[in-house]
């Protein structure tokens, strides 16, 4: 799977990381105020993260970016459970659950399908 850019020439994935960033800042902002520093701010930091990651792995050399990609994965399933934590504890409702998971299920996919090509190419060098 060759990185999919959009019409402005922009990755996929950058773009809808950058619409689940932006979502998910609107749900930040409006928990409660001991668990906005707390919960917040460690999902805020793992989704900057998960966005830089994917920005350096645009830039690098295609046999270093599996490793970064599993990174990512990893933001992804922590952000999960910080969002279930949310909802279970309800600072959050059931809809913004559901959307944020879905908009996260969006870019894992994307990524998934990343993972996968780079996997490919890798077993047929090697092969």
């Amino acid at each position: 799977m060759k990185m999919e850019k959009n019409k402005d020439n922009r990755l996929v994935i950058i773009v809808k990381i950058e619409k689940y960033i932006e979502y998910m800042l609107i749900i930040l902002l409006k928990l409660p105020r001991t668990e906005k520093f707390s919960i917040g701010t460690e999902v805020k930091t793992s989704m900057y993260e998960m966005l830089k990651n994917i920005l350096l792995a645009s830039k690098i050399d295609k046999n270093k970016r599996l490793q970064i990609y599993n990174v990512v994965d990893s933001n992804i399933y922590y952000q999960r459970i910080c969002i279930r934590i949310m909802y279970n504890q309800k600072w959050i409702d059931e809809k913004k659950y559901k959307y944020s998971n879905e908009l996260l299920a969006e870019i894992g996919k994307i990524l998934g399908g990343l993972i996968k090509s780079l996997e490919v190419k890798k077993y047929a060098q090697n092969h």
